[in-house]
């Protein structure tokens, strides 16, 4: 479950019905817009063409997320080239020809994504997977083929995605190989398949090498503890040698370069406390240049020496706070990403060649100027000795002498990550301005399992939903206590996905432990969650959920799924509850958050329940994104006492159904049926 989408809108409503936290004083910093801080952004996602002549973009138009293109020159000249009405753009990538931009879209969030072009002008769009029921996977794109790119359609069989050939000349698909259980596979530069990864029983794979003849040939076995922090990353151009992230024999994922003839592995870089977890390559060499890693912060360091003046120009331009967004096939111009924290999200253009740096755009110039909140890694020690890297954010003017630690404890938000197989990083975070700015101290934790610090960390999640990885949330909210940053009487949880499922826990399993919870797409029966999870994870389910979370299939493993489903604790939930739900989730399907309210019917505990009929796993329409955190500031106002924005004509386009508690929320729109 990946985390939800961190985007919303504008409201304030009083909860009535339960007690709420003590008056914060008056805060300094002005109150930020919602719509500002969650709505669309004003451009986002700056695309270098592979000649280097354009850049794409994704702006609004009529106030839906679109493709824009301008001369790399002049952004001033940008022009909208897709027309969608419904549902925003949120990936798009240039054609390898540089004559097609490719774009992925669902239906109302099932995610079964369709594959789009359209020209640089925008004279020609096309839907090229016109399937039903079809999930398209972009398989492999490559500089040295600049007329085709592959794809992988399920509409043969929904679990496993065959390899189809796309001719970007005339847009006609060609098949390719039918995939008879392969998870993935791995192809050169010249589009040819060369690797396969076949899971095995237990929760580990194998990588077959492919013969000309098509039979497989054994080459890398991976075992059930490197499952989730071994992987490949591609070819060089030599097409002999194997880049890949690699933790066998080692707890942190090192940059590996493994020769396919000899079986001989050289490590290209790591980094003692963090996974590596990026890279950057020559597009036409395929040459590894760099790699990434994040521990409490991202860092980049050179694999070749010609890169590290580039690096080091970077760092001291932008206090070494970029990513590597896009690159032209002379790798002669980047636009990278800077993440400043305290100033909105910016995209510039880097000249490899003159070494010079222009800024293209901010991502929401409103915010410019404002009084945005610091972020601070914390390092904390669960009760059996584990670090928890974690993010403490501070509403502004609340510590005067700048150490991290508020001048007197202030109401908490517990902000928990999705995944769990992800991770939170330092840098601008919407949730954590917009709750630092309402009064809040906002912690997120990389409890166990998260990914990044190595597969010992990771690997310590096993079996423990409910279990050590809800003790490591407990423990940062002790640990925040004796800091002085909150009192024990004022936290609050709120999370999606794994998130929202985390936020049940904590209400069903330690009711005591927080004063109210948000929960955005959150299981609460893991039996009904993993037998309803779509087809297309079966070949991935082995390594991830059976192994490491419980397997159905089995007596046992159902007991053991049920004994950790806050729906099995329900009875215990006593403190308020809100809950939001996108109808067409294939991830955790509505049936989670269904039978979650319907079993609190009538136990005098405050839920109100909001589902989305037009979203899936988070809400993509900043209407509704709009409309739920409105909500939601006022359900953590009349919990905690924090501030809040009055309500303007915050519901305006939404689609939102209340279904539960609407005595809860006076002020919401009429439901509707």
């Amino acid at each position: 479950m990946q985390k939800w989408q961190q985007t919303a809108g504008t409201l304030a409503l009083l909860l009535v019905g339960w007690v709420a936290g003590p008056a914060l004083p008056a805060a300094a910093s002005e109150l930020l817009s919602r719509d500002d801080l969650f709505g669309n952004p004003e451009r986002t996602a700056a695309t270098i063409s592979p000649d280097g002549s354009r850049i794409a973009f994704l702006a609004p138009r009529d106030g839906i997320l679109n493709v824009w293109v301008a001369p790399a020159t002049d952004l001033a000249a940008a022009q909208p080239v897709t027309t969608e009405v419904e549902r925003p753009i949120r990936e798009f990538f240039w054609s390898p020809d540089a004559r097609r931009i490719f774009y992925l879209q669902d239906q109302a969030g099932d995610e079964n994504y369709l594959l789009y072009s359209v020209t640089p002008d925008g004279a020609k769009t096309e839907l090229h997977t016109p399937f039903d029921h079809t999930r398209v996977v972009v398989y492999a794109v490559s500089p040295e083929v600049k007329d085709a790119i592959l794809i992988g359609l399920n509409n043969r069989d929904p679990r496993h995605h065959d390899v189809w050939r796309l001719d970007v000349t005339t847009g006609r698909l060609r098949f390719q190989y039918q995939n008879d259980g392969w998870a993935g596979f791995d192809f050169d530069r010249q589009l040819r398949r060369r690797l396969g990864l076949r899971p095995t029983p237990g929760g580990g794979f194998n990588i077959e090498r492919f013969n000309e003849d098509g039979s497989t040939t054994p080459f890398i076995e991976v075992a059930p503890e490197d499952s989730l922090t071994t992987s490949t990353l591609g070819f060089a151009g030599d097409g002999r040698t194997l880049h890949l992230f690699d933790s066998r024999g080692r707890d942190k994922a090192a940059l590996v370069a493994l020769d396919l003839e000899s079986g001989r592995s050289t490590v290209l870089g790591e980094h003692p406390q963090a996974d590596v977890s990026t890279a950057i390559s020559d597009p036409a060499s395929g040459r590894l240049l760099a790699f990434g890693a994040d521990y409490l912060k991202s860092e980049w360091q050179a694999v070749d020496p010609a890169i590290r003046d580039d690096l080091g120009f970077l760092n001291r331009e932008t206090g070494g706070a970029w990513t590597l967004q896009s690159q032209s096939h002379d790798n002669r111009w980047w636009t990278i990403g800077v993440d400043r924290v305290t100033q909105p999200y910016g995209f510039y253009l880097f000249d490899r060649e003159r070494r010079t740096l222009a800024r293209l755009f901010t991502t929401r110039p409103a915010l410019e100027g404002k009084s945005l909140a610091a972020m601070h890694p914390r390092r904390i020690t669960s009760r059996d000795g584990l670090t928890l890297v974690s993010y403490l954010s501070l509403p502004p003017g609340s510590d005067r002498d700048g150490d991290g630690a508020p001048d007197a404890p202030l109401p908490m938000v517990l902000y928990v990550h999705g995944g769990p197989w992800a991770r939170d990083s330092f840098g601008y975070d919407a949730m954590h301005q917009w709750l630092a700015n309402r009064g809040y101290a906002v912690l997120s934790v990389n409890y166990r399992g998260s990914t990044g610090f190595g597969k010992q960390f990771l690997n310590a999640a096993d079996g423990e939903f409910a279990g050590r990885m809800h003790d490591d949330l407990i423990d940062a909210v002790n640990w925040a206590v004796a800091a002085g940053i909150t009192t024990p009487e004022q936290v609050a949880i709120f999370g999606g996905s794994y998130g929202g499922y985390a936020t049940l826990v904590g209400l069903a399993f330690t009711p005591d432990r927080f004063a109210c919870g948000v929960d955005m797409v959150g299981p609460s029966n893991l039996v009904t969650l993993i037998e309803s999870f779509p087809d297309y994870w079966q070949p991935f389910l082995e390594a991830t959920w059976y192994r490491r979370v419980g397997d159905p299939r089995t007596p046992a493993g159902r007991a053991a799924l049920l004994e950790r489903s806050p729906l099995t604790r329900v009875e215990r939930i006593r403190r308020p509850l809100l809950v939001a739900q996108g109808a067409n989730d294939p991830r955790v399907t509505r049936q989670e958050s269904d039978q979650l309210v319907a079993a609190l019917r009538g136990r005098g505990v405050p839920v109100t329940y909001v589902l989305y009929p037009d979203e899936g796993h988070g809400l993509a329409r900043p209407a509704n994104r709009i409309s739920f955190v409105a909500i939601a500031e006022a359900f953590l106002a009349q919990c905690l006492g924090g501030r809040f924005e009055p309500v303007g004509d915050d519901f305006a386009g939404a689609s939102l159904q209340l279904l539960e508690g609407r005595q809860h929320v006076p002020g919401l729109p009429e439901p509707q049926h």
